[in-house]
This record gives structure tokens, C-alpha cells and sequence, in this order.
């Protein structure tokens, strides 16, 4: 057995192993582990509601889980991989319409998404993953740095949930809060980064909120803590003098001077004129002299940039000159009136807000699960998917995390072997990606029309191996059978839903 002082794209690990782990050193190597991020549905509401209040303000407050220094001084390229069995895979589940594509396109699989949790340092991180193939459909596969908060004594993080296609807030298919983390023995006890993988299954998804509102008195809106909203509803001035005789509702009535503009006729006292837009039709009809609704000047023709001209749906006409201009013409008549104002009476009604949550159902029967493999050769394409965010070791800061990017290649046929990081058995892939990436799937025979594959890979690590400080390769563990075994414990274990016991 070994240890790992630092993973990839995650925190700068400490160097103390806990007592607890070397008493179970006894335990077999390649036995699952298996630890509770919410065991109870009620633990799962708390997280669920961590992340949803405010209109999802955690989840947009949160950054990449990485480490931006360069402990990777070498590494080592050399050998081949003895896979411990028969290759093996497991078919993926929820395959989307088979369709005709173009082959330089790239269909984002539904199935990935990033994965949300809070660190050990109170600071709340993503990295990337993505649903894959389980029995009762609600398996989360990533990075094991992604679940064990190993710079915070070998402990799972807190508040761990997966939002599949998740985009600036939004939560197209729901949030799904982690209930169990399956990891390897060797990774959740000694970080052995040859272990860096994990498998986590999720409650039912919570779908997007039904908002529910109440009318109530005003001391009930002044007591309620959560959202509210006052209407303002126009009424008669009777009902307004009335209003403000009781001293009770007086606060729930008030008056209000608008802005009054009567359409007049040019020569009425105080009259003044201004341009009203209208088609070219209407304007085709008007008279021309001094009156209302008549000509207001020769039309106005402006040029715009081709952005403007294809968005505009206003009331002018779109041309386009011999020179390749694009052209708006607008056309205007007169509009005489009288300005001044008058007063309007408004009544104060008192509303709070309920927000629902629904069941969204499960993750597999929503985005589909992709595949596993193990025991495959290596030297064979796959494509991966994930959210790079952070910056390059030089500075440059190419991606923004907001949406998902992809790398495609020929893994490397020789192992991988990090000796500052006491890898001895990683793949790697050539992929200018940056941190955020940690826990992104490596995808074997990747369907562009089904937007499957088979897992057979999770991003770990990042390098820069040709010493220009931008980060060019990346590596994962070998799927082998002990992952197998990993990910078979973690595919069989039934996970249920938040909300009978819990409600709204």
C-alpha cells in the first residue's frame, strides 16, 4: 500500500495519516469503501435547501475545486498496463434518438454535469461528472479527490449534490443530493492516486419549484420571514377616501400624481408636438401640413452592423445599399397633446410566497447513464467532457467553467508514473484543459448520435509537460477489476427519494 500527497486539480493536501486508517489496514485492497454524505432524508432536505434558498445563491457562489501551483516536476512514461481480468463492460441505459449528424459536430451528452459540495475549509467548490449506468438508475461517477476532503484528515466533503446540465444557476433536470460514496480502500485510507475515482449515489432529483402565493394582512407580510411581495391595484377615489379615514388600512392606500398627456388638436391652448414611430403604410397615408397624426418630416434612415439589422423587429423598413450596408428606415407623424397630470389611487394587497419542490424523479430515467468498462486496452479513442474554469499555470485563463467543453484522443499506450505524486499506473490523454475538469468522464466508443459511451475514466490529474506553463496532458486511473468491484457495490444500492417524508 501507498500513499498520495496531492491530487490533481484539487487543494494542497496534508502530510498526517489518520490513526483510523492504518487500523484498518486489514482490510483488503481492493474492497469498496463506502461513507454517507446524507443518510437520512431529512439530512438530505438541509442540503438541498443549502443549495436551492435564495434562488440557487450557493450554487452560483461556488468556484472549481483545483490547485494552480506546479508540484508535478516530472514525469515518467514507460511499460504497459496487466489488467487484473477479462476486459468487461456494462451497456449504458437511457441512449437518446439516434439521429444523422454532421462528424465534425459534438453532442454534449445530457448525462454530465458538475458536482457541488462544501470543503473541509467552509469554501463550496464544483468539480465535473456524470451520471452512468446503475440498477436502480441514481450513480454518479467522478474523481475521488471530488468526494474525500483529503486535505480535511481523509473525511468526505459536506453538502455534496450533482446538478446534470447545469448552466449559470440553472437546474434543467433537477438537483440530486448525494446519499452514499463508494471509493476504493487504498484511496479513502492512503490517497492513493491510482485510486482517484468514485461512485456516489443520489436521492430522487428535486425538480424546479412550484411557486405558491397567498394573499395575507399586512402585520402576517411583516412577520413572514420568507419571499413576499406587495401589489399595488388601482382603485376609485372612493374607496381610497374611505381607505384612509380608518386607521387601520390608512398604510394600505396611497395616492399617486402620473403623468397625463390628452391628444389634442395643434391649436389648442398649450399644445404641444412631438414624433410618434409608425409603419411606412400608415406613414404612406398621412397628410402632410401641421395636425394630428399628420407627416412629422422626411423618414430617417440609419445604418447598423448586421447584428442590429438581424435583431431589430420595430416598425421600420430593413434594407440593405449596393455597398453592403444594412439599412433601417423609420417613419414618424405628429402627435399634438396637452401635458399635465393627474392623480391615481392605489390599494396595497400583501402576498406571501410558498415554493414547492417536486420530485423530478431519477437520474437515469432523466439524462441517462452512460456505460462502464474496465480491463480495455489502452492506445484506443475516447472523448471526455467536463467544466475547466481555472487559470493556466502562467496566468491565462482561457475557460470560464460556464459551459461544458470537450477533448478527443488516442489514450497513451505506456503508464503513467507521477514520482512526486506516487502514481504508478495512470493513463493519460493529450488535452489543453484547466482545473474544473477534475472528475469529467473519459468516454470509450463514444456515440455522437446516442451521446453514449462507456466510463473508462475520470480526469485526475493535470500536466505541463513540455514546461511552457499552460497544463497539456491529463491522466486517470486504470479501470481495472477492482474498480469494477467498486463501481458493482455502488450500481446495487437503492436510494429512494427526499420529499414523502419531508414535503415542501
Amino acid at each position: 500500500m501507498k500513499r498520495i500527497l496531492l491530487p490533481a486539480g484539487g487543494a494542497i493536501l496534508a502530510t498526517g495519516l489518520l490513526a483510523a486508517g492504518l487500523a484498518g489496514a486489514a482490510q483488503a485492497d481492493n474492497d469498496p469503501e463506502a461513507a454517507a454524505l446524507a443518510a437520512s432524508q431529512e439530512k438530505a432536505a438541509e442540503v438541498l435547501n443549502f443549495w436551492t434558498k435564495s434562488n440557487n445563491a450557493a450554487l452560483r457562489q461556488a468556484t472549481a475545486y483545483y490547485w494552480d501551483n506546479k508540484d508535478v516536476k516530472k514525469i515518467v512514461q514507460k511499460g504497459g498496463y496487466v489488467a487484473d481480468g477479462k476486459p468487461g463492460s456494462t451497456p449504458p441505459i437511457g441512449a437518446e434518438k439516434t439521429t444523422t449528424v454532421k462528424s465534425q459536430n459534438v453532442n454534449l451528452p445530457k448525462s454530465i454535469g458538475k458536482v457541488f459540495f462544501e470543503g473541509r475549509d467552509g469554501n463550496l467548490y464544483w468539480c465535473s461528472g456524470t451520471s452512468i449506468q446503475a440498477k436502480y438508475r441514481n450513480l454518479v461517477a467522478t474523481a475521488g479527490h471530488c468526494v474525500y476532503d483529503i486535505a480535511g484528515n481523509d473525511e468526505v466533503v459536506s453538502r455534496w449534490v450533482f446538478v446534470p446540465g447545469y448552466y449559470q444557476g440553472k437546474t434543467p433536470w433537477g438537483i440530486y443530493v448525494g446519499k452514499q460514496a463508494f471509493t476504493h480502500y487504498d484511496f479513502s485510507n492512503y490517497e492513493d492516486f491510482d485510486r482517484d475515482y468514485a461512485f456516489v449515489t443520489v436521492y430522487n432529483g428535486v425538480g424546479g419549484a412550484q411557486e405558491k402565493a397567498t394573499k395575507v394582512t399586512r402585520d402576517e407580510y411583516n412577520a413572514h420571514k420568507g419571499a413576499k411581495d406587495v401589489k399595488y391595484v388601482q382603485v376609485p377615489k372612493a374607496e381610497y377616501d374611505k381607505g384612509i379615514l380608518d386607521p387601520k388600512t390608512f398604510p394600505d392606500y396611497k395616492a399617486v400624481d402620473a403623468t397625463l398627456e390628452k391628444e389634442v388638436g395643434p391649436d389648442a391652448p398649450g399644445a404641444v408636438v412631438t414624433q410618434k414611430e409608425v409603419s411606412e403604410s400608415t406613414y404612406n397615408d398621412a397628410k402632410t401640413g401641421r395636425g394630428q397624426n399628420f407627416k412629422y418630416g422626411e423618414p430617417v434612415t440609419e445604418s447598423v452592423d448586421k447584428a442590429t439589422y438581424d435583431k431589430y423587429e420595430g416598425l421600420g423598413k430593413k434594407t440593405t445599399d449596393t455597398a453592403g450596408n444594412y439599412l433601417i428606415t423609420h417613419f414618424y407623424v405628429q402627435k399634438w397633446y396637452v401635458p399635465g397630470s393627474e392623480t391615481k389611487y392605489f390599494r396595497a394587497d400583501y402576498y406571501v410566497f410558498e415554493f414547492l419542490l417536486t420530485d423530478a424523479g431519477r437520474l437515469g430515467d432523466n439524462v441517462g447513464g452512460q456505460g462502464f468498462a474496465w480491463n480495455q486496452p489502452t492506445g484506443k479513442y475516447v472523448r471526455t467532457f467536463g467544466y475547466p474554469y481555472a487559470k493556466h499555470p502562467d496566468g491565462s485563463k482561457p475557460y470560464s467553467g460556464v459551459t461544458p467543453k470537450w477533448c478527443y484522443g488516442k489514450t497513451g499506450a505506456k503508464a503513467t508514473k507521477v514520482p512526486s505524486l506516487k502514481i504508478e499506473e495512470h493513463i493519460s490523454l493529450k488535452c489543453a484543459v484547466t482545473g474544473g475538469y477534475n472528475g469529467a468522464p473519459w468516454l470509450l466508443k463514444y456515440s455522437n448520435a446516442k451521446r453514449m459511451g462507456y466510463v473508462n475514466g475520470v480526469t485526475s490529474v493535470l500536466y505541463d509537460t513540455d514546461n511552457n506553463d499552460r497544463w497539456d496532458y491529463m491522466s486517470s486511473p486504470y479501470f481495472d477489476g477492482e474498480t469494477n468491484s467498486v463501481y458493482t457495490a455502488a450500481a446495487n444500492v437503492w436510494s429512494g427519494t427526499i420529499l414523502p417524508k419531508v414535503g415542501s
